[in-house]
């Protein structure tokens, strides 16, 4: 089973980019065997003693990632097809947990909040017991 994880995702699930059920799978994997956990040390070693692959760059520096305003156009439907096809492709097959948050957190932000007339009448009903009546 420790052979279903390759060199590329175990690196991913050290930076914490790698999809949740796929992340759950090697946790389970991580723990039972201890060739994976010398395999993911060696790949730890390797990476902290500064050999820089190009994977490596890409994976860190999120390349590959939709900018913020690309994926809040993407959620209004604003983006052509290709561009909106790429970005369906790397939230929903890649899984990036990175992006899919700010999209959460955008579609959250969407949500109407109270309007500053609500806000006001609610700060008026929690002090209207303080209010004195000059006698």
């Amino acid at each position: 089973m420790a052979d279903n994880f390759s060199d590329d995702e175990l690196l991913a699930f050290l930076d914490e980019q790698l999809p949740v059920q796929r992340a759950s799978s090697l946790e389970v994997v991580l723990r039972d065997s201890s060739d994976m956990r010398q395999r993911l040390a060696a790949l730890i070693r390797r990476r902290d003693q500064g050999g820089h692959t190009i994977g490596e760059i890409w994976r860190r520096n999120r390349l590959s990632c939709p900018t913020r305003t690309t994926l809040g156009s993407h959620l209004l439907g604003v983006l052509d097809d290709s561009l909106s096809g790429y970005v369906e492709f790397h939230l929903k097959t890649i899984g990036c947990r990175l992006c899919n948050a700010v999209v959460t957190e955008l579609e959250e932000s969407r949500q109407p909040g109270p309007t500053a007339t609500d806000r006001r009448q609610r700060y008026f009903e929690s002090s209207a017991g303080m209010l004195r009546r000059d006698e």
